[in-house]
């Protein structure tokens, strides 16, 4: 994040800004770093110089043309050489929209630069990605993550610990609005906050639970295994595709042979994906902790 700060204020200082794509996971910082960069470039005039559309709006292009066309044609407020457009989610457009996009990109460069916003750079056709300079936006470190939520709950004064602010980040991943969202929920549900609270708010099982639940599984007894899955799904009333995904995420941090990792990561998937075309969760779930449990047997057995 540091680097795309160094770029960005480079171009805010030479006043001389292409057009840029921010593209990454939600919950990444994107639309607020376009944001920052208006108030940077237009200072008190940032609203009156700036334009912010979603482009997956059903409102169609030709809406789009018209709101720009309108914005454009006007001189910039203050002392800015140029106009700012935001364009979010504008890997949803289709192709044709696309195509159209470039022209407007085209036709008012003279006074306008336009910020993309997209989570799939993949989604973004070739021509406007040759037409501007593209900035990945990774998932948050978990520290950072970690030092914001703190941060709120000490100025809503909301008592969390350690424990539930890693499992906000083991449920979110680096998605900040998403992290912050589960900490609202959580605080919701009680004004202090533990792992267990924020799993129960979330309907999902506790990473530390799920954890014990697994090494269980694969190296001690099935069967007490299979007990506390079922009381997850049937007592707790937590999803077998939420489970499949928590899984999926603790047994590549097993402590086994790193070669045996894919093995694993590939039993997941294939009952993750049995599941999404309508197999029945729990009996994919114990199928997957048996032929895990199986795997570990057979490479201990060498």
């Amino acid at each position: 994040m540091e680097e795309v700060k160094v770029r960005l204020r480079e171009f805010v200082r030479s006043g001389n800004m292409p057009h840029l794509l921010f593209y990454g996971p939600p919950g990444t910082g994107k639309t607020t770093m376009a944001l920052v960069l208006a108030r940077e470039l237009y200072g008190g005039y940032w609203r009156e110089n700036t334009l912010e559309l979603n482009a997956s709006d059903e409102r169609g292009i030709n809406i789009i043309r018209e709101r720009v066309k309108e914005f454009a044609r006007t001189a910039p407020v203050g002392k800015a050489p140029f106009k700012l457009v935001i364009l979010d989610e504008a890997d949803n457009m289709t192709s044709d929209a696309q195509q159209a996009l470039r022209r407007i990109m085209e036709i008012y460069a003279q006074n306008t630069r336009f910020i993309l916003l997209a989570n799939y750079v993949s989604g973004i056709i070739e021509p406007i990605q040759s037409r501007v300079v593209m900035i990945r936006f990774n998932p948050l470190p978990k520290d950072a993550v970690i030092a914001r939520l703190r941060y709120i709950a000490e100025n809503e004064g909301v008592k969390v610990t350690d424990d539930a602010l890693e499992a906000i980040y083991e449920f979110t991943q680096g998605d900040m609005r998403k992290a912050i969202n589960t900490l609202q929920i959580a605080a919701a549900v009680n004004k202090e906050i533990t792992e267990e609270i924020v799993a129960k708010a979330l309907g999902l099982v506790s990473p530390r639970l799920l954890r014990e639940t697994l090494h269980e599984a694969v190296k001690g007894s099935f069967g007490k295994a299979i007990t506390q899955i079922y009381g997850f799904v049937v007592d707790g009333g937590v999803g077998e595709l939420e489970i499949m995904k928590q899984i999926h995420r603790e047994a590549l941090r097993l402590d086994v042979p790193e070669h045996i990792k894919p093995e694993i990561a590939y039993i997941v998937a294939e009952a993750h994906y049995a599941v999404l075309r309508g197999a029945r969760g729990l009996v994919q779930i114990y199928g997957t902790l048996a032929k895990i449990r199986g795997l570990l047997k057979a490479g201990s057995s060498h």
